[in-house]
């Protein structure tokens, strides 16, 4: 029995049925008893209305949910069916036809229209509660409209933890769910899958708040939300909503192309059309528990121990070697492999160049006690690095009169490396030394816009919860703090640490040099390649900011900012290339100043390939003969050692030469190894020009590249192939090396073509 005079609910409950039993028939509103699952037709017009009530009762712990179904065979526009939905703490509100608008204004209209009604859930003080729902019928319509009406109580309307559910939905008829956070559950991963691309869908998270919006042109008005084609993946942390319950959205759109669909041409212009049989879609949804925090600290964890277990690698590989090393200096065995802790050749560097030899060789005639540098390379005091305006870069050679035309030297069938390292060794090493320099500036300059832009884009999709600005592998994020997918950001570690230990690395290799040249190590000045580590240190700086910039990069992944991941993808294969280069080539490679120049080139043509790239004809031609006419530019400059002179009047030298050489006197090419790698070369970098020409790849950014590693490959085997022709060991520390990177890259290239998400 109720108490303090307020009437039992039950009571309340008879005296409404009571008068909408006694209210007859009245046409100017008097509600109706209405019984779920009971379809209701009838007419309505500009007179006549009707007003249906349908009661039940919902007890404590139980979410009710009711869906009403109307329909109507008018396809008049200038009288719709109006239908309205009074609830305890709500009013719902449509029209029949309902209209949808697309693209270009089109418009789609629906006689059949499905909502469910915002649930209410009794709380336990309140105990059991009876709830009851009208629902008008109306329009202003001079003349008689048919409609019908079906009010239903949904039976699975609360989602259940790993438990697939399967219903369908078309944009008329949109459909939504309830779950509720179990106790031992923090955060939940909604995944949703689908046989079919199309239609387009829309998955919404939305706090429990009435009205639900679950119509196309309101679904992105609250929560968080993602368009989906065949598979959609939502990460829900309980702290986000604190009555830790939330609804699930599914709404269908009326047009694809907002999944990367076209217009049907069926519908093109703007006579209304009915389109909703076509788009309906069978949808599948599971809500599974995700990761727990202890699996985060699990993973950081492992990450970082995995990484240092590099540098606990290096410490004891160094404290081994100085070990060696002391032990054969006390008993006066040390041998050239020794001493700077660098690997060296068992002949001196010689100035003279016997014909007969391979091109790079070393001189093998003389012996330690023979011919050794001349004056540039042994005068200047040992491992001075000093600055001084003598020791400016300069193009102009300090040796003898007699050896200082590089035409002469640089051009001749057979090369030795003493031909092209004779200028002074602290000239060449500052010039190497600028590669850091320049990289350290440039990657500030760069990295600091690109942080502050993708701060803001995450800022922006936390703000709107729109999900479609980043392209994540959704099944896999993990959100941590503000960042979506942490794990994405975490995996860049390994760059950075990596990165960082390859500089101390060079850096000790460097003071181990600089040691050796200060006490006049005859190994050190006389045998082996060149020793300049600016390169290296450019190396090691480039692959800590290709960390950095990929995690920046998968804040928030897109097409746009996909350059961010590439950039010093670029800088590292070519810096690689250079290095390669200059180990044989210490006078002749290109100067900071150029290469750093080149690099921007390539990254603003990568700009302008992710604006026009995509469908732009104009663009390809363009960029396929930048291709080519930069390949044989380089090439020849490759193939005269640097004397073939690079300026607007190179083109018609070339084909001069090619004229002389190959058609009025067909003779075999000078520098015949050369020949053979530029001329591979230059095919593959033609297939790639044409390839791009023909089939215009939507990545313009993993297009370049490409590009770079497989030029960069190709070099690598044309210095591995010329060391074994030139009777040159391939050593077992570096040849495990080469298989070591061949299986990573292997095991990198299939993950990088899974293609698990995209930009589509």
């Amino acid at each position: 029995m109720a108490s303090g005079g307020t009437p039992a609910p039950g009571a309340l409950l008879c005296a409404l049925l009571w008068a909408v039993a006694t209210a007859g028939d009245d046409p100017g509103g008097s509600p109706l008893p209405g019984a779920f699952g009971r379809v209701y037709r009838g007419t309505v017009n500009i007179n006549a209305e009707r007003v249906y009530a349908f009661a039940y009762s919902s007890e404590p712990g139980q979410v009710d949910a009711v869906r009403v179904y109307v329909n109507s065979s008018s396809e008049n526009l200038q009288y719709p069916v109006l239908f309205v939905v009074r609830q305890q703490k709500g009013v719902l509100s449509w029209q029949v036809p309902l209209i949808f608008r697309g693209l270009y204004q089109r418009t789609y209209n629906y006689q059949e229209v499905s909502r469910t009604l915002c649930p209410s859930e009794p709380t336990p003080e309140m105990g059991p509660s009876d709830q009851i729902i009208f629902v008008d019928v109306a329009s202003m319509a001079p003349f008689d409209i048919a409609y019908e009406l079906l009010v239903t109580r949904l039976k699975n309307f609360q989602l259940e933890t790993n438990k697939a559910f399967n219903f369908t939905a078309s944009p008329s008829q949109p459909q939504y769910f309830l779950y509720k956070f179990p106790q031992d559950v923090d955060s939940v991963i909604i995944k949703v899958v689908s046989d079919a691309v199309y239609p387009c869908s829309v998955v919404s998270v939305q706090d429990i708040v009435c009205p639900v919006y679950d119509l196309d042109h309101n679904v992105e008005f609250n929560g968080v939300y993602q368009s989906m084609t065949k598979q959609a993946a939502i990460t829900v942390q309980r702290k986000d909503f604190p009555g830790e319950q939330f609804f699930v959205v599914f709404v269908i759109k009326p047009e694809d192309y907002a999944c990367g669909g076209s217009v049907p041409s069926s519908i093109h212009g703007n006579v209304n059309r009915t389109w909703n049989l076509q788009r309906t879609k069978t949808l599948q949804v599971m809500i599974v528990p995700s990761i727990k925090k202890s699996v985060y600290v699990q993973a950081m964890f492992f990450s970082f121990l995995s990484f240092l277990s590099f540098y606990l690698g290096s410490v004891v590989v160094a404290f081994v070697h100085y070990i060696r090393v002391r032990r054969k200096a006390s008993a006066g065995r040390l041998s050239p492999e020794d001493g700077s802790g660098i690997m060296a050749s068992s002949h001196p560097i010689t100035a003279s160049t016997p014909e007969g030899s391979s091109y790079g060789a070393i001189d093998e005639s003389s012996s330690s006690g023979g011919h050794q540098l001349s004056s540039p390379e042994r005068g200047p005091p040992a491992g001075s690095d000093t600055d001084s305006s003598v020791e400016e870069e300069s193009d102009f050679d300090t040796m003898p009169e007699i050896e200082s035309d590089k035409n002469v030297i640089r051009t001749k069938v057979f090369l030795y490396l003493s031909d092209l390292s004779r200028k002074d060794r602290r000239i060449v090493s500052k010039k190497y030394k600028i590669y850091f320099w320049n990289i350290i500036t440039i990657a500030v300059f760069y990295a600091l816009p690109v942080i502050q832009l993708v701060i803001t884009y995450q800022t922006v999709v936390n703000v709107t919860g729109n999900q479609d600005i980043c392209y994540y592998n959704f099944l896999c994020a993990h959100p941590l703090g503000v960042l979506s997918a942490f794990n994405n950001i975490l995996s860049n570690v390994g760059h950075m640490l990596l990165g960082f230990l390859f500089l101390l690395i060079v850096l000790r290799r460097d003071i181990l040099h600089r040691r050796a040249m200060e006490i006049k190590d005859v190994y050190t000045l006389d045998y082996g390649i060149p020793k300049h580590f600016g390169l290296f240190y450019a190396m090691g700086i480039a692959l800590m900011m290709e960390g950095v910039l990929s995690a920046c990069y998968h804040v928030c992944p897109n097409y746009s900012n996909f350059q961010f991941d590439t950039s010093f993808m670029y800088m590292i294969a070519g810096l690689c290339m250079l290095k390669l280069y200059q180990t044989r080539h210490p006078d002749i490679n290109a100067s900071a100043y150029s290469a750093y120049a080149s690099f921007a080139v390539v990254i603003c043509l990568a700009v302008l390939g992710v604006v026009f790239g995509k469908n732009d004809m104009w663009f390809w031609v363009i960029f396929s003969m930048i291709h080519v006419l930069a390949s044989l530019a380089l090439s020849t400059q490759i193939y005269y050692m640097g004397r073939f002179k690079i300026d607007l009047g190179i083109f018609r030298r070339a084909a001069m030469v090619l004229y002389t050489d190959c058609i009025q006197q067909c003779s075999r090419p000078m520098y015949m190894d050369r020949m053979v790698l530029l001329i591979v070369g230059n095919l593959v970098n033609w297939s790639f020009a044409i390839f791009g020409l023909l089939y215009r790849p939507r990545d313009f950014a993993s297009y370049i590249l490409g590009i770079f590693i497989c030029n960069l490959l190709l070099y690598l085997a044309f210095y591995i192939i010329m060391k074994l022709r030139s009777s040159e060991k391939l050593l077992p520390i570096p040849m495990f090396c080469i298989m070591a990177t061949a299986v990573v890259w292997a095991a990198a290239l299939y993950f990088f073509f899974q293609n698990l998400s995209s930009w589509e």
